[in-house]
């Protein structure tokens, strides 16, 4: 019989992805949801209410002297990731924060040195790095069963309603859909690559040689559809779009010389993996990991193992991970012209 851990969580932003996250937390090999805070003292009392949250608070500062909470997760929109992940490590408080962590990499630069001088643990919630068939797809990347790993593919893309007060096109919330669902194909793809590469006497991440990116950007100065090539050392590449416009396939492809991993639609948050041998067009290996409850719950496992053990960061999602891939999307931005002056872009 599990125990269900005694780590309790504060919340900063109860919104929509703070409802996967306080419903993951019913896993019984996590912690508890202990207090959430919000300006919006309503919101946050019926986020309470809804999932029997002990605590409520409409000042962060109030959250953050909870003597009680082991860690925060913060799920606002992007534009308020830095400041209050840096308020956070002021308090000495550990972090997880959606992703993207921050909307640049100068930005997450000078929060990684924060966490390390306050001796506290911070880590980007890339959840999909955690799921059990990116640990299967990992484990037949570097046992060989496709070969060596040539192409990795992947598209995510819906056609969403157009409304300049979306959160998604608006610039002043670091609107667009490379941050919002891009990120997720640049993670998974630079993340499969590196696997394919890492060996004990290399722990060194292998940045893209050559990035080419084209898409539109729309009334509001941010970007709809973005279509992204990237060139590795060793004849590697990634491909991937993303886009508000138009539903794509949204799975994951990894092609290698002797065969190929397919992980299925919705790839972020798949739990079906395929395997197909060269030459094959039907998968003879087809295995599925459903979700002990939505996914959530393995990246809040990782990081109360992490936290509880001391450790600053994860070695999954690892600073040097998210500092890639931060790099990787301000050079794709750069590319498309999308700027984000709040954040002295």
């Amino acid at each position: 019989m599990t125990t269900k851990s005694t780590f309790n969580w504060g919340l900063i932003g109860p919104g929509r992805i703070a409802q996967q996250f306080a419903q993951a937390t019913q896993a019984d090999f996590v912690g508890q949801l202990k207090a959430v805070a919000s300006r919006d003292i309503t919101r946050a009392n019926q986020f309470a209410q809804q999932y029997k949250v002990e605590k409520v608070y409409d000042d962060y500062q109030a959250l953050l002297a909870d003597p009680e909470l082991d860690a925060i997760y913060i799920a606002t929109p992007h534009k308020f990731h830095y400041e209050q992940i840096k308020m956070c490590l002021q308090a000495k408080k550990s972090v997880v924060c959606e992703k993207p962590l921050t909307v640049n990499q100068v930005q997450a630069e000078e929060l990684f040195e924060l966490a390390k001088a306050q001796n506290v643990f911070l880590m980007e919630a890339m959840w999909t790095l955690f799921l059990p068939v990116y640990q299967i797809a990992k484990q037949w990347i570097q046992n060989g069963k496709i070969g060596e790993l040539k192409l990795v593919q992947s598209s995510f893309g819906f056609n969403q309603p157009k409304s300049e007060q979306d959160r998604w096109l608006n610039r002043d919330l670091a609107g667009g859909v490379l941050l919002d669902m891009g990120v997720y194909n640049v993670t998974t793809s630079d993340w499969l690559i590196n696997q394919s590469n890492s060996h004990p006497q290399n722990t060194q991440l292998e940045m893209p040689q050559k990035i080419q990116a084209m898409g539109t950007v729309g009334a509001t100065l941010v970007d709809e559809f973005t279509v992204v090539n990237m060139q590795y050392q060793n004849n590697q590449f990634a491909q991937f779009n993303c886009n508000f416009d138009a539903k794509t396939e949204n799975a994951l492809w990894a092609y290698g010389t002797k065969g190929r991993i397919k992980i299925e639609n919705m790839f972020w948050c798949s739990n079906s993996i395929s395997f197909y041998p060269d030459n094959q067009d039907e998968a003879t290996e087809i295995i599925k990991q459903p979700f002990a409850v939505n996914g959530f719950e393995y990246e809040i496992a990782e990081a109360e193992k992490c936290i509880q053990s001391g450790q600053l960061q994860s070695q999954v999602a690892s600073h040097a991970q998210t500092r890639q891939q931060l790099k990787i999307m301000d050079k794709i931005r750069e590319q498309l012209g999308v700027t984000y002056p709040f954040a002295g872009e």
